[in-house]
């Protein structure tokens, strides 16, 4: 079935915005490694993938045959070239959008490193506001911005006063949804009595005696009688208006809002904490927010006992962002490969690199490649970097892997993109060459 759907759409757009590229191997990450892959690209978008597919006579292929495409990489929890804020604390509305500088030297570089996709989050301690989603390409924030918000980051910390203000945000919460309950019971109300007919007075029987005779109707003039079916028209279109707008809700306080998303599950939590005790505290606070959709975050440091709660976070199944490091045992010198750990647990992992520097990301992914000599299965660490941050963003149907329909952000590297002697050939980013000499 396949191959006349194929032949169908190469010979409905012959030369057009179609881009057809053939590789050594393709690694889609959602569907294991294509051999012999060809892509086709059209308006932004992977149209079709597959080995060996044939082409239609006349359609240009661009041949290479000792390239291995995989998706953009992508970074979830970055600051990339933008200066610290430490002094916020609570300040959940916030975004890093004006902070964001497009002449920036960085994202031609990033580009070329083969990083794609960029989850911008605002610094700060507590809970600091909402990360947006960037593409290092494009003249203007416009043009960069891919989506936003992506998650609200939270510092949580077992400590008395990082879960008070967790708790004081969700009371918020309530006290608005109460707020909301009373102003809707107060309107249906207010309907009623609308709906209700007014009752007539009452004629005493002198003037029932005294009513004089009823005159004949007059024939008005055409425009009149069309002004009156007008007005009458008219009056109805308001009523049925007025009762299609409905009821509207206050709108909450713009630092209320953002948990109220988490709740009605418009918007996920990163929840960034540094120790195993964190972990259990963070637990106990949001217990009774059953429906929010959150993962976690943590740096990797010698000495960090993370390991203590892995198996618990596998079994939640939870998504984790870390970094690409090996760990000492708390009081030993045994190494831990925690990121590995988290996935045999049964966790979703996503790596980031090891310091938020130009330097982290040149050596991302030979220190990605030291984990998956250390135990880190191969396919976990591509998703690590590419499908899972994705997720973590919120646009896992959009980006981090070679599938029909996703947005063409394709890597063409000249080799194993974990051996450091590999290197980016090109960069595809929304199906258009922005890396590499290609013709």
């Amino acid at each position: 079935m396949m191959l006349p759907l194929l032949s169908v759409l190469l010979a409905a757009a012959p030369g057009g915005d179609l881009v057809a590229i053939r590789v050594k191997r393709a690694e889609t990450v959602a569907h294991g490694v294509i051999e012999h892959a060809l892509i086709l690209v059209e308006d932004g978008k992977i149209i079709e993938i597959g080995e060996d597919l044939p082409v239609e006579r006349g359609i240009p292929v661009l041949e290479r045959p000792d390239w291995v495409a995989t998706p953009g990489l992508i970074d979830a929890h970055t600051r990339i070239g933008l200066d610290r804020a430490p002094g916020r604390a609570f300040e959940p509305q916030a975004r890093p959008n004006v902070e964001i500088d497009p002449k920036s030297e960085n994202w031609a570089e990033l580009l070329e490193l083969g990083v794609t996709t960029l989850g911008i989050y605002p610094d700060g301690s507590g809970i600091p506001g909402q990360a947006i989603v960037l593409q290092p390409h494009g003249d203007t924030l416009a043009e960069m911005l891919v989506a936003e918000p992506a998650y609200l980051k939270i510092f949580l910390q077992s400590n008395a006063s990082s879960k008070k203000a967790l708790r004081d945000a969700f009371q918020k919460v309530d006290e608005y949804q109460d707020k909301v309950t009373k102003e809707r019971e107060k309107w249906d109300k207010e309907q009623e009595k609308k709906k209700k007919p007014a009752k007539a007075p009452a004629k005493k029987e002198d003037e029932k005696k005294e009513e004089p005779p009823k005159e004949e109707k007059k024939a008005g003039t055409a425009a009149e009688s069309a002004l009156g079916q007008d007005d009458k028209k008219d009056d109805k279109k308001d009523e049925k208006k007025s009762e299609a707008s409905g009821f509207v809700p206050p709108v909450p306080d713009e630092k209320v809002k953002p948990f109220f998303d988490l709740r009605q599950k418009t918007l996920t939590a990163m929840m960034s904490i540094r120790k195993a005790a964190d972990y259990l505290h963070l637990l106990d606070v949001i217990e009774g927010e059953k429906d929010m959709q959150w993962f976690l975050q943590f740096g990797l440091f010698d000495d960090i006992d993370m390991y203590e709660v892995v198996a618990k976070i596998g079994e939640k199944k939870l998504l984790v962002v870390t970094v690409p490091e090996i760990t000492l045992q708390t009081n030993s010198l045994r190494e831990r490969n925690i990121p590995a750990e988290l996935v045999k647990a049964g966790a979703r992992l996503a790596l980031l690199p090891r310091s938020d520097s130009m330097a982290g990301f040149k050596d991302w992914l030979p220190d990605v490649g030291r984990l998956i000599g250390q135990g880190l299965s191969r396919e976990a660490a591509l998703s690590a970097v590419t499908l899972e941050p994705a997720r973590a963003l919120g646009l896992e149907k959009r980006l981090g892997s070679l599938e029909k329909d996703k947005d063409a952000n394709i890597v063409f590297w000249s080799g194993d993109p974990f051996e450091p002697s590999s290197k980016v050939e090109a960069v595809m980013l929304g199906g258009e060459f922005v890396v590499g000499d290609v013709k």
